[in-house]
């Protein structure tokens, strides 16, 4: 499945990427939350793939790991989470963060913390996010997460 960078979010994705690792995650789960009841298939059923195998080793960390695990895939850490999730698929790791966010929903997965506010200098960017619609939602997403994990380089 390929997928483009549109015009419309290539100045998000920009924005998206100079916010800190913490940032970047309350961000995905807002968005998650402003976009649940227009996913399809609906987010309450299960995938099983590649994300879901990832999942399933961050869920079973303390709640302080889980957040770190979060935040090494975020910060492209050179750590085995980060790892695996930088060898996922674009679709993979899409699936991954919607899993994430059913789990924080459940309980299983660190949540915000209630009385976490964005940065002030995330106004502007979630001004340009709620002008994208649905599907441009989606491909800033699935770009915004694609770029997270320790990708694989061939040196040498």
């Amino acid at each position: 499945m390929t997928y483009l960078t549109v015009d419309a979010v290539k100045e998000p994705l920009n924005q998206f990427e100079k916010f800190d690792a913490d940032t970047q995650l309350a961000l995905l789960w807002y968005g998650y939350l402003d976009l649940k009841d227009q996913l399809q298939p609906n987010p309450d059923s299960k995938v099983e793939g590649l994300g879901q195998t990832l999942y399933n080793q961050v869920v079973v960390l303390s709640k302080d790991d889980q957040l770190q695990a979060q935040r090494d895939i975020a910060n492209r850490a050179d750590t085995d989470i980060s790892k695996g999730y930088g060898a996922l698929s674009p679709s993979s790791k899409l699936e991954f963060w919607l899993l994430l966010a059913q789990g924080m929903e459940s309980g299983e997965i660190i949540n915000v913390p209630n009385d976490y506010s964005l940065p002030e200098n995330t106004e502007g960017f979630v001004n340009q996010i709620k002008e994208l619609d649905f599907e441009q939602r989606i491909n800033f997403t699935r770009n915004a997460v694609t770029k997270m994990g320790l990708q694989k380089t061939n040196l040498g």
